[in-house]
Order: C-alpha cells, then sequence, then structure tokens
C-alpha cells in the first residue's frame, strides 16, 4: 500500500526558526505531513531536503500549498501553483492580499484565507 501521508509545500520555509515559514515546517512534520520546504537559496530546512521551487518538487500531487511570503511575491508564484495538481491553497496571514485571491480563484485553485498552523491542530506560539 502507498504512502498515505498528506503532502504540504511550505512556500518561503526559513531556516530561521523565529519565522512563520520555519514554524509551519516544523508544525507539519510534527503532524505526520510529508514537508517540502520551498525557497529559492536554501538548500535545506530543519534537517529536510529544501527545494528551490514548486516545479522542482518531486510528487505529481500536493494536498496543500501554504504561502508565507509577502503577496508581492505570492503573485509571481501563483502561476506555478497552478501548473500542479493541489487540493488547498492556504494563504496566511500576511501572505494574502485581494489581488493574490482573485489571481489563485481566477486559476481555480481552492483558496483558504486562514492560518494553516491553527488549522493542523497547532498553536504557532508552541514553535
Amino acid at each position: 500500500m502507498p504512502d498515505s501521508r498528506s503532502t504540504v509545500a511550505i512556500l518561503g520555509a526559513s531556516d530561521d526558526r523565529s519565522k512563520y515559514g520555519n514554524k509551519a515546517v516544523r508544525a507539519y512534520r510534527d503532524q505526520g505531513w510529508e514537508v517540502f520546504p520551498i525557497h529559492p537559496t536554501l538548500t535545506e530546512v530543519e534537517g529536510m531536503p529544501a527545494f528551490p521551487d514548486l516545479d522542482a518538487v518531486p510528487v505529481d500531487r500536493l494536498d496543500r500549498v501554504s504561502f508565507y511570503v509577502p503577496p508581492r511575491i505570492g503573485l509571481k508564484l501563483i502561476d506555478a501553483v497552478a501548473r500542479k495538481p493541489v487540493g488547498e491553497v492556504w494563504l496566511n496571514p500576511g501572505s494574502e492580499s485581494p489581488e493574490l485571491a482573485a489571481r489563485a480563484e481566477a486559476l481555480g485553485l481552492n483558496v483558504i484565507q486562514a492560518c494553516s498552523i491553527l488549522d493542523i491542530g497547532q498553536q504557532p506560539g508552541r514553535y
């Protein structure tokens, strides 16, 4: 039977443990998700391989993509999200904008504007 762990890409993953892009990597990992940190220059985040962009992630489909980048960066990344089958796109506080949400919805993405760490039952302050 194939591995049935849920998959998540963290756009804006960070090696700075005080940033939400790092807290999210640890929270999802702790909940048993298969985590794909995305950062253009890092090769590793919290001991996991990091990927320069979504196209480099070695899976055909993602259950979730969670944004931890400013809206202006998110607008540059959203078309790449639409190229890969994705169940949900989470625009976390600080990453959302009306323009980004509208573009994601126009691309047919299932957009949720909320804290994805809280959604998986974790408290960001714990990290």
